[in-house]
């Protein structure tokens, strides 16, 4: 009966969302444009009987009639049938049948979960492993379907594309024999090897290895309400920070580094309140009048901003923009441990001036060596789902600048590859080393995702063989973090600061 037609297929169940009436336009369409295709091509779709009724089916199934009878009525003739309905349950071997002789399967659901229907068709478009000759297959799938992922051969489209799923189609019948067999080559190749037994095993094999560790974990509640409580895994080892063991180090130490974040850390911080107060500028004082304490202020803040909050704080080190800077302790001269193209600022710059001007309390930073977007004072869920946004657009404006976009408290920056506060760390630790004795007394402290790198730098320093040290990593917050202490709140890191000073 379909002896040398191209037939398309297409099995669904009647239901709103599957787009069955998206894709008979789209056959339409192809029939209308391309007359050549007229008596050749063949659309067999097949419609399971809906689950139930209601005044949306019967409105459906009447605008389905309504466009098979046109399409037949325009196009058909006696001898040719372009559309076949089958508007009926079909028996098991009847479909593998269809699925055996269609050159292409067409699901253009709006809405759907794992629908099956493609990996079937490939399925019987192979065959028995005894029959000779090559295989061939092509699938338009909507992007909307959850098996359209793993189909990388397929053709995804918008069901609600007429030209996209038309322009599908014809892809589809205009294929060589070689690209057809390679695209259903790949398909047969991923079927068979991520089987219903292989999904089963790597499930359990990542289940075991996300709670390996759990018998060394302690496990705490947070948020309220469905929408934020959560069960954060923090290590066994991480507990609050024993002053009394700090103050014995400490007094045991003949040379002291102290890494301090600023913003949140040392103070709680804010667009309209950025300055330190008079307890933390006399806090800095104190300790840094011991010549055997080295103390830096490593902070992602402008270079000018730290000079001028704490440009009067005598053998205070200053490290801005995460490393690109670094003010000695003593000293009144700005080095620069980064060289920095700027060119990268007009790709990334109208990135972030668009989500300034949609995102209403968001502001943008401009320093000498990155650019930051503030979002701290938006709207919380608004912000949050705008800077998982931004930072998906910038990945692609990026891929070819030397430049990273990091996410923190409340902010997205975009800065040079290797401007890290644990470079930073490493920057003060030589310093110190040259101009001072090895160190044997670290303190640590900050309390976002930027801190963590440093927490990292100062952990290799307890097992280094040339520097061995009393390391004292710290955040701010009971949260998940590389530090294996914490302190709740900047008032408790002042009072730690201050407790030191008078040893």
């Amino acid at each position: 009966e379909y002896k040398d037609k191209t037939i398309l297929l297409g099995m669904d169940d009647m239901d709103v969302f599957k787009g069955i009436e998206l894709k008979l336009h789209a056959f339409e369409h192809v029939l209308e444009m391309h007359p050549y295709l007229r008596q050749s091509l063949v659309l067999i779709q097949v419609v399971n009987p809906p689950r139930s009724q209601s005044k949306e089916m019967e409105a459906l199934q009447l605008e389905l009639r309504e466009s098979v009878e046109r399409i037949n009525s325009k196009y058909g003739s006696d001898l040719h049938t372009p559309l076949v309905w089958l508007d009926r349950p079909v028996p098991h071997y009847e479909r593998i049948a269809l699925y055996s002789v269609a050159d292409c399967a067409i699901v253009t659901a709006t809405r759907d979960g794992m629908n099956l229907m493609p990996y079937e068709y490939i399925v019987c478009r192979q065959g028995p492993d005894e029959n000779p000759g090559t295989r061939r297959s092509t699938l338009v799938v909507s992007e909307f379907v959850g098996c359209s992922p793993s189909l990388s051969g397929a053709f995804r489209v918008n069901p609600w594309s007429v030209e996209s799923v038309s322009d599908a189609m014809l892809h589809c019948i205009s294929m060589t024999p070689q690209e057809s067999t390679l695209r259903h080559d790949k398909h047969w190749k991923y079927l068979t090897r991520h089987t219903a037994s292989h999904w089963a095993s790597s499930y359990l094999n990542n289940l075991k290895r996300a709670c390996e560790k759990h018998s060394s974990m302690k496990f705490y509640g947070l948020g309220l309400g469905l929408d934020s409580f959560r069960m954060v895994a923090m290590d066994m080892n991480f507990r609050r920070l024993d002053v009394v063991s700090v103050q014995e180090a400490f007094s045991n130490s003949q040379s002291r580094v102290f890494l301090l974040d600023y913003d949140q850390t040392l103070m709680t911080t804010s667009s309209f309140s950025q300055q330190p107060s008079e307890m933390v500028l006399g806090v800095l004082v104190n300790i840094c009048s011991n010549p055997a304490n080295t103390v830096v202020i490593v902070s992602g803040r402008r270079s000018q901003d730290l000079q001028e909050w704490f440009g009067q704080v005598n053998n205070l080190g200053l490290i801005a923009e995460h490393g690109y800077k670094f003010r000695p302790p003593g000293g009144d001269k700005w080095e620069t441990h980064l060289n920095v193209e700027p060119s990268w600022h007009d790709v990334v710059l109208p990135v972030l001036e668009h989500y300034v001007e949609c995102t209403d309390g968001s502001y943008l930073e401009k320093k000498e060596s990155a650019l930051v977007w503030h979002y701290q004072d938006t709207d919380p869920d608004y912000g949050s789902w705008q800077a998982k946004e931004l930072l998906d657009q910038l990945e692609s404006v990026m891929a070819n600048q030397p430049v990273e976009a990091a996410k923190g408290n409340g902010i997205i920056e975009v800065k040079p590859q290797g401007a890290s506060k644990g470079a930073a760390a490493d920057i003060v630790f030589s310093w110190t080393r040259k101009a001072k004795d090895d160190v044997d007394f670290v303190f640590c402290v900050g309390d976002d995702r930027s801190d963590e790198e440093m927490f990292a730098a100062v952990e290799h320093v307890t097992f280094s063989p040339h520097m061995p040290a009393e390391v004292f990593a710290c955040t701010v917050g009971a949260k998940p973090s590389k530090a294996p202490f914490y302190l709740d709140d900047p008032n408790e890191v002042l009072d730690v600061l201050r407790n030191l000073s008078i040893l």
